[in-house]
């Protein structure tokens, strides 16, 4: 429920309250004793679903923007009479004026929003290199986007210009130092000692994540602009519901400028269309839940403009997003090659080395490295094979070249192949590892013959026998 306070200008109290009989509602008046302008207050009780109509009574009855009126939520009302209105106004969605209201305090003042723009990315960037996901839960606690976000589609769908332009500009400028700080905090860091030197951020589950957006980003950003936009007009869980956008949005602009700093263009690259991609996700979401929930302008004749304004920036969004789709696209079905193949090829090298003439090998390891970016520059995939033989067991010379052919046949790609043959001791049994061998005693590779770390382990006191490990695809 709500309470609302209206002061009455003079003149207008006979006009406000027979507006107020007309809707049926209960109200109380009291005499105005201030500087003479008004003549009376009037309160009463409205469901949140009731204020926007019964708002634009009291308009025709004489209040205007110059007159004082005031929305209160309501802990508590004790009173069967309030029955027979939330029947008449069903439902809890808030009015044109709260969710207005709501929007423009969610888009705070430059200093305060870019100033926990900056924490959150410096929060960010640390969970990525430290590869934590409570950390990044962190960042998405106190960044500020969602206000943004909201305070753009809300300013569409009532015609308010200023608010529309000012969501928008503290979008772009809040995303675009989002990614300057990660770029600047990434480079100062590594030169320091807290980044091990040599360190492949792409080697990092959490910014692997950000750099192969599939379809399912288009998912999580539609939802998080629908439920941003679902609890502004049904006044409920605003705060929370910030941390999904905060997710969408800020992780994948500090990879960006991660990217930026290591100097790797395609981490930069396919960061920032996620980021592009989840922005305008919300954007359209947002847009089209106001629309759709029955948000208009005030004045009448203002409704043809901003539903033409409304449709062609909804088209711009849809035409935008179908473009960047299309990246979307061919990481996912990329990203689906490289899974494909990594599972064929290690089910086929499992099968290649349980032949009876390699029965006296066993497969320790099958490491894979193929991934979206050698897709789309036509490289091909790296298979590497680590082999157990006792003392005894002769290095097969072709073994390499006869996998390479078997890869080739049954997977219909053409892979380099170099599989390495080790001995291993134990001075006492030891449980099956899935560790790859420290030691290699020969190499080779199907695009020719070579060897690496020659020699094997020399044996000490006691029986030598070969360790037996798992296969581990990589």
């Amino acid at each position: 429920m709500r309470l609302v306070q209206v002061l009455i200008p003079e003149g207008n109290r006979k006009s406000v309250l027979s507006a107020l009989d007309e809707q049926g509602i209960d109200y109380a008046v009291f005499d105005e004793t201030g500087r003479g302008e008004f003549e009376a207050m009037v309160q009463f009780p409205v469901p949140p679903t009731g204020v926007e109509p019964v708002l634009d009574q009291l308009r025709s009855a004489g209040i205007s923007e110059s007159a004082y009126t005031i929305v209160l939520p309501t802990e508590t009302v004790v009173s069967t009479r309030i029955t027979a209105l939330q029947e008449l106004y069903p439902g809890d969605r808030v009015s044109r004026e709260e969710m207005k209201s709501t929007a423009e305090s969610l888009a705070p003042e430059p200093a305060t929003y870019f100033a926990f723009i900056v924490l959150s990315t410096v929060i960010a960037v640390g969970g990525l290199l430290l590869n934590s996901a409570a950390t990044i839960i962190g960042a998405m606690v106190v960044a500020p986007l969602m206000g943004p976000a909201i305070t753009a589609s809300a300013g569409s769908v009532l015609a308010d210009r200023d608010l529309a332009t000012r969501g928008i500009a503290l979008q772009v400028a809040g995303l675009l130092l989002s990614i300057a700080v990660a770029a600047v905090l990434g480079a100062i860091l590594q030169g320091t000692v807290i980044v091990p030197p040599g360190t492949d951020i792409r080697t990092i589950p959490q910014v692997a994540e950000r750099t192969s957006p599939g379809f399912l980003s288009l998912f999580i950003a539609f939802g998080s602009g629908i439920a941003g936009a679902i609890s502004v007009s049904r006044g409920s869980g605003s705060t929370l519901v910030g941390v999904a956008i905060a997710v969408a949005l800020i992780p994948p602009a500090g990879t960006a400028g991660l990217g930026i700093a290591w100097g790797f263009a395609g981490v930069a690259a396919t960061a920032s269309v996620l980021v592009l991609v989840n922005l305008l996700s919300i954007n359209l979401s947002a847009l089209a839940i106001f629309w759709f929930s029955g948000y208009r302008p005030e004045l009448s004749d203002q409704r043809k403009t901003v539903r033409r304004a409304v449709v062609r920036r909804g088209a711009v969004l849809i035409v935008a997003l179908i473009g960047l789709s299309i990246v979307l696209g061919l990481v996912t079905f990329a990203s689906y090659q490289t899974t494909t193949f990594e599972q064929r090829a290690t089910a086929e090298t499992e099968r290649f080395f349980d032949e009876p003439a390699l029965s006296a090998y066993e497969l320790e390891s099958v490491e894979i490295e193929y991934d979206t970016q050698d897709i789309i520059l036509g490289d091909d995939p790296t298979v590497s094979v680590v082999v157990g033989r006792s003392n005894t067991a002769t290095v097969p010379p072709d073994v390499a070249d006869r996998l390479d052919r078997h890869l080739r046949e049954t997977t219909d790609e053409d892979p380099a192949v170099r599989v390495g043959f080790v001995v291993a001791q134990e001075s006492e049994r030891i449980p099956p590892t899935t560790d790859t061998p420290s030691s290699e005693s020969l190499a080779s590779t199907g695009r020719g013959e070579r060897s690496f770390g020659a020699g094997e382990l020399e044996p000490d006191s006691g029986t030598s026998e070969t360790n037996r490990r798992s296969v581990t695809p990589q």
